[in-house]
């Protein structure tokens, strides 16, 4: 089926690019010229990351205060840790304090200490650049991390929120001990300091509830020291103040990236082929713990520089544009198709491929 608008026949894929870009940054333009707010873009990152991290601690300080359910500040700080994850993805692409290396990297840094389930995030620059570059294909390093292309089955399900799940099972996947080891420096190296504690903490919460549970099923209970009891106090804090609001995020965020990217036949630079926009009503559970990812990263593709809280403010005109140039909608069939560009029996549009666009 091709909703593609009259508008767009007979331009390919390259041509259509560039108008969604073009319609998109004029949208920015217009939007800067009627709030001259959003011309103080290093002011507004510091004053989300100032809300996001305050929310965190206030959050944090009720719950330990007894005046917060633990599940609340839980689910608050997911979605404060979500903002942090976009503040660095611009970070990333410099939109903040671009020339001024000592606040940039302060930034940087803060975010990732609101996010320490993730890798480093100046490593993570380079992998994301890359991505930009090979978005779909098998060197695309940042996305295969994520499970993007991988078949939906027990082991994605596990690898899709865990990173170190992720690399333990690309670890028993490999065919020679030289490739384990390899797996194994990369993501000591890419995760440590603060990605190891996160998850291995959660492993270790993990592992004392499920004895615990285990021994009361089974009539008994196990007889912890006093020690053990007294760091897994701070553990399960830290569970509901850091870790699993960003165990939460991390799920939610790869599990709508993974699968709003396409990966595997996708043309080499083709930016109508790399995403689509995925934001049917019942994965709004999901969005709200990784700020409308799924509604808003394609226009990224199209226009880079853009800040996230712009992107938000462009999509319904972004959306317009991009369905009426042939960027794909819902397309649920790419979680039965590994997230292949081209469905099934289908031949894809070498041009863009616009067979399951409409308008949002």
């Amino acid at each position: 089926m091709h909703n593609t608008s009259a508008s767009a026949a007979g331009l390919n894929a390259q041509q259509r690019s560039a108008h969604i870009r073009a319609v998109v940054m004029a949208q920015g333009n217009t939007l800067r010229e009627r709030y001259p707010i959003l011309a103080h873009q290093d002011a507004i990152g510091v004053g989300i990351l100032v809300f996001a991290l305050a929310g965190m601690i206030g959050s944090a300080a009720l719950y330990l205060g007894g005046y917060m359910a633990w599940w609340a500040c839980l689910l608050l700080n997911a979605f404060f840790a979500s903002l942090t994850h976009e503040l660095e993805h611009d970070l990333i692409h410099s939109m903040y304090f671009r020339k001024q290396r000592v606040p940039h990297n302060l930034m940087l840094a803060l975010v990732w200490m609101a996010r320490p389930s993730t890798i480093n995030p100046w490593i993570r620059r380079h992998l994301h650049l890359n991505h930009h570059k090979v978005s779909g294909t098998e060197a695309d390093m940042e996305e295969r991390a994520i499970t993007n292309g991988e078949p939906w089955g027990i082991a994605r399900l596990l690898m899709v929120g865990d990173n170190v799940m992720s690399s333990l099972i690309r670890m028993l996947r490999a065919k020679t001990w030289a490739h384990r080891f390899s797996i194994l420096k990369r993501t000591l190296r890419v995760y440590a300091p603060l990605a190891l504690l996160n998850w291995g903490a959660w492993y270790v919460f993990l592992g004392f509830h499920a004895a615990n549970g285990i021994a009361g099923l089974m009539g008994t209970s196990v007889d912890w020291s006093a020690n053990t009891l007294a760091v897994m106090q701070v553990i399960d804090i830290a569970v509901v103040v850091i870790v699993g609001p960003n165990v939460l995020r991390t799920f939610c965020l790869h599990f709508v990236s993974s699968n709003m990217h396409y990966y595997g036949d996708v043309e080499s630079g083709n930016v109508m082929q790399q995403t689509q926009v995925l934001n049917p009503w019942w994965m709004w559970p999901l969005q709200a713990f990784c700020f409308n990812f799924g509604s808003t990263h394609g226009i990224h593709h199209f226009v880079v520089k853009e800040p996230f809280y712009i992107r938000q403010m462009t999509a319904p005109v972004a959306h317009k544009v991009m369905a009426e140039m042939g960027v794909r909608f819902n397309d649920f069939g790419t979680f039965g198709r590994a997230n292949r560009f081209t469905p099934r029996g289908v031949e894809a549009d070498a041009s863009c491929g616009s067979e399951l666009a409409r308008e949002s």
